[in-house]
């Protein structure tokens, strides 16, 4: 339907780790002329999960940000493979870091991160009927698990506590879906 009007002449990759590749694209831009362009690749898919009890509680997950250097407040989430099932990888995240599973899943989202820059792409689900047991944390992990009621943590977004781009997007696409 749309015609893309930019030309890769030539993509080098820059770095690569086991998360992530840099690349460099020399290009043609929408002006017909040359320049160059980064981007950065993501080898897995960003999964978020926003539980919800039947009283209508939800549960935040807060840590460290290293490339942020600052504490952040987030909707439960993490990394599944791009080949992986990705409700797969959302129940896995939610048991990790909540010690949560669910009996119902919905899908309420899918979002680029950040499309100037990179191809990252992530998926929101909203998980119900839950049932609590213990967490999993992986070794890097150092969090705090706070329950509270949505309603409070839409607040938290409309007053910028919660500035992450996945747990924000998720967060207001359930308050409308829920009528708040």
């Amino acid at each position: 339907m749309f015609e893309n009007p930019w030309k890769t002449l030539r993509k080098k990759t820059i770095y690569q780790n086991p998360w992530i590749r840099l690349e460099e694209h020399d290009i043609i831009n929408p002006a017909g002329k040359e320049g160059f362009y980064g981007k950065v690749h993501f080898k897995n898919k960003a999964m978020a999960i926003i539980p919800i009890d039947e009283e209508g509680n939800t549960w935040l997950v807060g840590q460290y940000r290293y490339t942020l250097d600052e504490y952040s407040w987030e909707i439960p989430m993490g990394g599944g493979p791009i080949e992986d099932d990705w409700l797969e990888s959302a129940k896995r995240e939610l048991k990790e870091e909540t010690g949560l599973t669910a009996g119902k899943w919905t899908q309420v989202l899918r979002i680029h991160t950040s499309n100037s820059v990179t191809d990252e792409e992530g998926f929101v689900y909203l998980a119900q009927d839950l049932t609590e047991g213990e967490t999993e944390y992986e070794e890097t992990e150092v969090l705090q698990i706070r329950k509270l009621p949505f309603k409070e943590v839409v607040e938290m977004v409309m007053r910028g506590d919660i500035t992450d781009s996945l747990s924000i997007a998720g967060i207001l696409k359930v308050a409308r879906m829920l009528g708040l």
